[in-house]
């Protein structure tokens, strides 16, 4: 039987907001927990979903240098569009961006301040407006809800079994979203507060399917503060499959003004030989993620005898090894990194290594160490002849995951 193709869907990320009642100096979006903005967090969901075609986020206009950053180095994502003055209003700036000669199928709407949503909410978000051409995930209330009157007094005791609270992303086919985004603009009808009301407002039927309690909304706070505790962590106890690998890699001296470590340009009266850019740091921890995942190791993906590799910047076999994680579900809990050398001096760049290593892993720099050590002018190391690099990496993977 031959398969269905998959659908062409694009997540919008609305992340307009100033979000005031969360707190702090920036706004929400833009805060961190565990060492990296919300949004970037937010943004890695979907770029890394394989339905998802492309990330499109609305922004506020005085947010687009924050945005870079947040999104820097990240796949799929699309130049944002600026937002409007209410979220349905910004919320239709992206889906009009998206207007052309290759508008997708299947469009979600996700907001920025939802973090912790998983992989499998985005695949049931997919599959449900493929099924039902508007769907949105719901959790079911579990507290009594009372209805009350002006003074606060209750005025009903509401039966909540009919009740839900209202999750994103929730998920449409394209053209009947924004032709209802449309109609309800052209109606002057701009109070809506979200993208099923919009399309109950238009008259369509909305579906429903199951959330996730993890799924929590940065709001207040409070939120922010239990976002930076431990919702992290529950993530990778979802993970239980703990795997270590290590690596090694040596590089001699030659000619240069330069050397390259862990992907920073490390001024030295040598350069380093070798097929690429020589960078032991990136190399070494690029077998060490190769090694968690029993994959062989740098020179069986990238053989020092094809001449595409020569003078290539290792960043590049990092980035392989690192995808290679996500292909199998995982994600990396921590990377140890030392150079064995007595010059270059690597303390002054080691803050500088660490973000360069973060920025190309997608890892927190909060789980990167950078360390350096010689070897008492004892061996190659101790002559100055070249430098050495060895490098552990732990990652967690789905249960039961196999080659």
């Amino acid at each position: 039987m031959t398969q269905e193709p998959s659908p062409k869907c694009v997540a919008i990320v609305v992340a307009a907001g100033r979000g005031s009642r969360a707190g702090g100096p920036l706004p929400k979006q833009y805060q961190t927990t565990d060492g990296e903005p919300v949004l970037r967090r937010t943004l890695r969901l979907f770029c890394e979903h394989p339905a998802v075609t492309a990330v499109l986020a609305v922004i506020h206009s005085d947010d687009s240098g924050r945005f870079a950053d947040a999104s820097y180095g990240m796949p799929k994502i699309l130049a944002p569009v600026f937002g409007g003055a209410t979220r349905q209003a910004s919320v239709r700036a992206g889906l009009e961006a998206l207007a052309g000669a290759d508008t997708p199928e299947i469009v979600l709407i996700h907001d920025a301040a939802r973090p912790f949503a998983t992989p499998d909410l985005v695949s049931r978000a997919v599959a449900a407006a493929q099924a039902s051409d508007a769907a949105i995930p719901v959790l079911a209330v579990i507290d009594t809800v009372k209805r009350v009157d002006a003074d606060g007094s209750i005025v009903e005791t509401l039966d909540r079994s009919r009740l839900r609270t209202v999750q994103t992303p929730q998920a449409f086919r394209y053209g009947m979203l924004r032709a209802a985004h449309a109609a309800a603009a052209a109606a002057g009808v701009d109070t809506l507060t979200d993208d099923a009301a919009v399309m109950e407002w238009a008259g369509h039927r909305v579906a429903t399917f199951e959330g996730e309690t993890r799924n929590l909304k940065l709001t207040t706070p409070d939120d922010m503060a239990r976002a930076a505790g431990g919702s992290l962590a529950d993530f990778y106890a979802g993970l239980p499959d703990v795997r270590t690998g290590t690596g090694f890699d040596v590089h001699a001296f030659g000619p240069g003004d330069h050397v390259m470590l862990g992907g920073v340009a490390v001024p030295h009266g040598f350069g380093l030989v070798g097929h690429s850019d020589a960078d032991v740091g990136l190399h070494a921890l690029t077998d060490a993620l190769l090694g968690a995942l029993c994959d062989g190791d740098i020179g069986a993906h990238f053989p020092p005898s094809d001449p595409q590799w020569k003078g290539a910047s290792s960043d590049r076999f990092l980035v392989h090894a690192v995808e290679k994680v996500a292909a199998r579900g995982g994600r990396i809990a921590h990377l140890d990194l030392t150079f064995i050398c007595e010059a270059p001096k690597v303390g002054p760049h080691r803050d500088a290594i660490r973000a360069e290593i973060a920025r190309i892993t997608d890892v927190p720099v909060g789980r990167i160490s950078v360390k350096a050590t010689t070897t008492e002018k004892l061996g190659f190391t101790g002559r100055r002849e070249g430098i050495a690099a060895m490098a552990s990496a732990t990652i967690r993977l789905p249960a039961g995951e196999e080659l």
